[in-house]
């Protein structure tokens, strides 16, 4: 029985591109080892995103290479995912330890490529941007089981300058809504509490295929489902977020009012450099009717510094943004000088020290208004995900307001044990820059 390593780099889409591999090898009779010095094969998925998340791929590929070298000759590298499909010659030529070079769109092949390498026991390259987005496929998953994220659509139609995307994963092309719920109907059979749908951009859902958005009726069907509790949406582009989805979150119990806009900047200039298709007059707007309407919402957002041509007065436009219209979730990015994208020749490229200057001044404003917003919340009493006991009687777990891994925890203590993967109430009664302390509510154990 062939023994199979997984190691997922990058994103969440990536991720549910992993678990798709493992549950077909798996029902091909393959075997998962957590130990790459055991496998016949290792496969290295992986990111392309920005310089650093290349470099931590190659770092990866490199390792497997020196198991292969000194450990474990028998081992196979497969190279799959947004470095292969953008760096795939290159990649053959650097690494010859690398048996098989797959690109974004072969995840859902990975057998029949293994096949192959087995009859011609020789380096394969395919990074031919064909995928069948509705085909059922196996999962196993890489999460704990109370959580999964559900993937709605693949690539990107929004040619952001700084962004690769596009070039790696394809147009944007949605699924069908039939496979979309039949897919959270497994998820949900498998253990699955909390469904997090994903997509480079989930806003757009539906109009390359039925001319319309039809995000809402989505979150409509699985919420149907009786035992997903919760539903979270990551990547509602500003521009595309229309009403019939502003009353979904206003009225569906079961979608978290949890609003992750990517605006990655402010300025008006700027956005435009980007190839953003939205102002500052529309973000703002946005945020104010997203308030208005949706009681107790929760907005993240990414941001861009540094981006090519960035004037001071513009930093300093986006600082006062955020002192203003305070943010609950901000992440802030260095820009990275991709290959191969638009915004690689702009003129006006900013130094990594200035960059990271603003990064920090950036950073302490959103740390002080996450501390303040944290320290209104003491006394209230939310709904808590357990997901980890840390130690004796503390545990940690997330509230509608935190999406796993990127947000922030709640520190939970109860004498009684706790259930990994239910949800409790706690009440709040400290807290810290970005994360909240509290007890299990009694009255509601």
């Amino acid at each position: 029985m062939k023994k199979i390593y997984m190691h997922s780099l990058g994103c969440s889409k990536n991720l549910v591109d992993s678990e798709n591999m493992l549950g077909i090898l798996i029902k091909k009779g393959y075997k998962v080892t957590d130990f790459a010095d055991k496998a016949d094969y290792i496969i290295i998925n992986t990111c392309s995103f920005i310089n650093d998340a290349q470099q931590e791929s190659v770092n990866t590929i490199l390792s497997a290479a020196d198991i292969k070298n000194n450990i474990n000759k028998k081992a196979k590298i497969i190279v799959t995912g947004c470095l292969s499909q953008r760096f795939g010659e290159e990649l053959s030529k650097e690494i010859p330890e690398i048996d098989i070079i797959i690109g974004t769109a072969g995840f859902e092949r990975i057998d029949e490529y293994i096949e192959k390498y087995e009859k011609d026991r020789k380096l394969l390259i395919d990074v031919e941007l064909e995928l069948d987005i509705d085909k059922e496929l196996p999962r196993n998953s890489l999460t704990e089981p109370w959580y999964a994220y559900l993937k709605i659509a693949e690539g990107c139609s929004n040619n952001c300058t700084y962004c690769v995307i596009p070039q790696l994963r394809g147009p944007f092309k949605s699924r069908r809504i039939e496979s979309v719920v039949e897919e959270a109907k497994t998820l949900a059979n498998g253990g699955a509490k909390e469904i997090i749908i994903i997509a480079q951009d989930t806003s757009k859902y539906g109009i390359d295929i039925y001319g319309e958005r039809k995000l809402h009726e989505v979150i409509q069907k699985i919420s149907e489902i009786e035992s997903i509790q919760w539903i979270r949406i990551h990547y509602l582009y500003p521009e595309d977020i229309y009403d019939e989805l502003i009353n979904e979150f206003k009225n569906n119990a079961k979608l978290l009012k949890y609003f992750d806009i990517p605006m990655q900047h402010i300025n008006d200039r700027i956005l435009k450099r980007m190839n953003r298709n939205t102002n500052k007059e529309q973000i703002t707007a946005l945020i104010r009717k997203i308030r208005r309407e949706v009681k107790d919402a929760v907005i993240r957002t990414s941001l861009i510094t540094g981006f090519p041509g960035e004037t001071l007065k513009e930093h300093e436009e986006l600082k006062s943004f955020l002192r203003e219209y305070r943010l609950d979730r901000v992440g802030i990015f260095k820009y990275s000088k991709e290959e191969h994208t638009p915004a690689y020749k702009l003129p006006g490229q900013i130094d990594d020290d200035i960059k990271e200057q603003r990064l920090n001044e950036l950073m302490e404003i959103q740390q002080e208004i996450s501390y303040e917003s944290n320290m209104l919340k003491i006394g209230k009493i939310y709904d808590v995900l357990i997901e980890e006991k840390d130690v004796e009687n503390i545990y940690v777990g997330r509230t509608y307001m935190d999406s796993i891994e990127i947000d922030g925890c709640v520190y939970v203590r109860s004498d009684k044990e706790l259930t990994l993967g239910k949800i409790y109430k706690v009440r709040i009664n400290d807290a810290l820059e970005y994360d909240l302390i509290g007890d299990v509510d009694d009255e509601n154990y």
